[in-house]
């Protein structure tokens, strides 16, 4: 009797440990899709040089076309009066190739977040480590391709080196994050990135600061019913060294922080009118650092775009976005102009669903560059200055 008494007791509490437990879910998407693109390979240098003769193009099978691929694990555990813990792991994956877990094209991309924090029903969550500031959803939610590789808004706030976009710029180290609970449809998101500069005493000019390179940002949504409206605000703080690469032939743009803050502001918003959803933005980057290649000249920026979701059928999805990016880089002290043009692009896609979890994809993406700006596209290494170019893709993609 007094071994049963025992073994029920150690039974009892192994049961209460067990659902002390957190509980976690695997989940991820894998998606890839082909992509054909091709444009003129320009002229010999950025400006009105000679024309060099011959296309640029890609073709093959990427990853991630119409969603990033990636494997994530999340969790949480309740602590009582409405407390939780809760942290997210997630990581790329490139399907397309030998790419396991934290196979991005560098270190940045190898993980999209990993944080964990406290979660509260009335106060809301804070959280530690790599996690997206407000720009990265407040763009999504305003991309009739919520962010997809080959959409406008992608790729070309990516090219003019901004951290208000929908891929890795958006996706912040060392952050420590505070997020409002859903008032009435608002919400209210800011995140600090500590740039981690060391202090190291007599050695440091006496400008330096554990400040510099750190990342601030705040944003907020209001989403009610059919309407959605996001407004943002990101800053770089006393910026120094390398950052960003604008393409542009010859030799990429590249920003050289000489201790000067970088400024960011973005508008968004969306509306459902059940046959057809439209939305637009609008954002611009203040920079006053100079480049790397020149005396002068920085990589000031405006950003606009519009499009449309058209629901067709019982789950498809007709898809389209037109982007405009403005340059406005300056001059340098002999009067020779830098980038202060425009690269514009348009996007048509269609998406279906063939279940809850997969969805067929296809897509066309024209874009044009002006003299005096840069070499956008979607495909990379196939825009070119003064040019235009063309892609065609198609893909699975697959949530679990």
């Amino acid at each position: 009797m007094q071994k049963k008494l025992i073994a029920l007791a150690v039974a009892s509490l192994a049961s209460g440990a067990a659902l002390a437990q957190t509980n976690v879910t695997v989940y991820g998407i894998a998606d890839a899709g082909y992509v054909y693109s091709s444009g003129s390979a320009g002229k010999d240098d950025f400006q009105n040089g000679d024309k060099i003769g011959g296309n640029n193009t890609f073709s093959g099978i990427q990853s991630g076309l119409l969603s990033g691929s990636r494997i994530g694990f999340k969790g949480e555990e309740a602590l009582g009066n409405g407390l939780k813990a809760v942290f997210t792991l997630e990581y790329s994956l490139g399907i397309d190739g030998n790419g396991g877990i934290g196979s991005g094209t560098g270190s940045s991309l190898n993980s999209r977040q990993q944080f964990v924090g406290l979660q509260s029903d009335k106060l809301g969550t804070v959280a530690l480590g790599r996690q997206y500031a407000p720009g990265y959803q407040a763009t999504v939610n305003n991309d009739p391709f919520a962010g997809a590789a080959f959409s406008p808004t992608v790729f070309l706030t990516s090219n003019a080196a901004n951290t208000i976009n929908p891929g890795s710029n958006a996706r912040w180290n060392n952050a420590a994050t505070y997020t409002s609970p859903n008032w009435s449809g608002f919400t209210a998101k800011a995140n600090y990135s500590f740039g981690e500069r060391a202090v190291n005493g007599m050695f440091n000019s006496k400008d330096t600061s554990t400040t510099d390179n750190g990342m601030f940002g705040i944003g907020g949504n209001y989403s009610n019913g059919p309407l959605n409206i996001d407004l943002v605000y990101q800053t770089r703080q006393k910026v120094y060294g390398l950052y960003g690469s604008v393409p542009a032939f010859g030799a990429n743009f590249s920003g050289t922080g000489d201790g000067k803050d970088i400024n960011e502001y973005y508008i968004g918003g969306s509306y459902d009118f059940k046959v057809v959803k439209v939305m637009g933005s609008w954002q611009q980057q203040n920079d006053k650092n100079p480049l790397t290649n020149t005396t002068y000249g920085n990589l000031d920026n405006t950003i606009w775009t519009v499009g449309a979701v058209v629901p067709v059928m019982a789950a498809s999805n007709i898809l389209f976005s037109y982007g405009n990016l403005g340059w406005d880089m300056g001059r340098q002290p002999d009067g020779e102009k830098l980038l202060n043009n425009n690269s514009q692009s348009a996007a048509l896609g269609w998406t279906t669903a063939m279940s809850k979890r997969t969805t067929l994809y296809a897509g066309y993406v024209w874009t044009s560059n002006d003299n005096y700006s840069s070499a956008s596209g979607p495909a990379a290494g196939v825009g070119a200055v003064n040019e235009d170019n063309n892609t065609f893709l198609a893909g699975v993609r697959h949530t679990f």
